[in-house]
């Protein structure tokens, strides 16, 4: 079974080279084009695509407003194609808030060293958001059959599963008894969906939060300010793009800058951020959480409570099962809320995490672990 897809792009050279590229893979089939937001809206209900590709800067409407509309009317997972300056960044980041999934830059060779690997990440990318379709379907239609009793459509006022659970997770653990640890950092990594979910966290954190936070995104070096300025004003604690020489301070969230490496120097109760320029060929992730969460686990030891969040591939594990052989406590995003779940899988697979929850669980069960209520 192939997914189907929906290229939406004013530029008809870009249309073909996306669609050209997305139709070497099999299990990838384009559907239909669109030059501009209204048609891509028209579109989309039309042709009801799995994924959808959009551009931002379009005539008529552009892709925010595209993006709008289309998830009032046909919600469908969009990923967008953006500029790798701080207007594209801001643009990007409104469409993600207005419901698209996941990005790339727009220029194939910030995606990749070649055409080709550029090409492979994003046939990846579109059928990793594809496939979250597919089970999410699966499941509400799992359900639904689950109302006909006896050859009769039996009406019901519930839930699909996945909410429900969402609810029942949630009222269960912020019942549960905090470990009495004394936390002297929260260190969250986080890719694709991150940005989406580390608004819903930390705007739910109070002005008076009582850690330091570091937050690794893989994401490009453009957008992170962009980013950390928007999440500055959007919630009670503080939150900046990390820089050399940074203490780290209670109520104040760190954003690894794009494109380079956050350190943790010092001792746990004088802690300070180092940034290194990165230009090893072997590191996939810049930044990686593998090393920011290692050197959270030097200087603070298991006073630690690591989050991973949503995002495709690993990285995240190896400095998640550092930490927690110094004492500290990981937990993980539970697949139904993850956009991607690849990170918080592959530190439950590896039996690092010892909690799965849902995104909208975390503040109050943070807050309940750390007060030791």
């Amino acid at each position: 079974m192939s997914f189907k897809v929906l290229v939406v792009d004013d530029s008809s050279f870009f249309r073909r080279r996306v669609t050209d590229i997305l139709n070497e893979d099999v299990n990838l089939e384009v559907i239909g084009v669109a030059i501009n937001g209204i048609d891509a809206v028209e579109k989309a209900i039309a042709l009801k695509p799995d994924v959808i590709t959009m551009d931002i800067e379009m005539p008529l409407l552009n892709g925010i407003e595209a993006v709008k509309q289309i998830m009032a009317k046909a919600p469908t997972a969009i990923i967008m194609f953006s500029s790798l300056t701080h207007d594209g960044a801001k643009a990007t980041l409104e469409a993600l808030d207005a419901g698209a999934l996941d990005f790339l830059p727009k220029k194939f060779n910030e995606i990749a060293k070649t055409t080709e690997d550029a090409g492979s990440v994003l046939r990846q990318r579109v059928k990793q958001l594809a496939r979250k379709k597919m089970v999410r379907a699966a499941r509400v239609s799992s359900f639904r059959s689950r109302t006909v009793v006896e050859g009769k459509a039996k009406v019901s006022h519930a839930t699909p599963p996945n909410v429900a659970t969402k609810t029942t997770t949630h009222q269960n653990l912020t019942f549960r008894k905090s470990s009495g640890k004394k936390y002297k950092l929260l260190a969250i990594g986080t890719s694709t969906g991150g940005p989406v979910a580390l608004q819903k966290l930390l705007t739910q954190l109070p002005e008076d939060f009582p850690l330091p936070i570091i937050m690794v995104q893989h994401m490009p070096a453009a957008f992170t300010l962009a980013f950390a300025n928007r999440l500055n004003g959007l919630c009670k604690i503080k939150v900046s793009q990390a820089n050399s020489g940074d203490i780290l301070k209670p109520g104040h969230a760190y954003l690894a800058p794009g494109g380079k490496q956050m350190i943790i120097d010092g001792t746990e109760n004088a802690a300070k951020l180092r940034i290194l320029e990165d230009n090893s060929e072997r590191m996939a992730f810049k930044p990686s959480v593998d090393i920011s969460f290692a050197s959270a686990a030097k200087v603070f030891g298991g006073n630690v409570l690591g989050i991973i969040l949503t995002g495709m591939g690993a990285d995240g594990r190896e400095g998640s099962r550092l930490l927690k052989s110094k004492g500290a406590t990981i937990w993980a995003q539970d697949e139904e809320s993850c956009v991607v779940y690849g990170m918080p899988q592959a530190v439950k697979v590896a039996g690092i995490s010892e909690l799965s929850m849902s995104l909208e669980s975390f503040p109050a069960v943070i807050l309940k672990e750390i007060q030791h209520g």
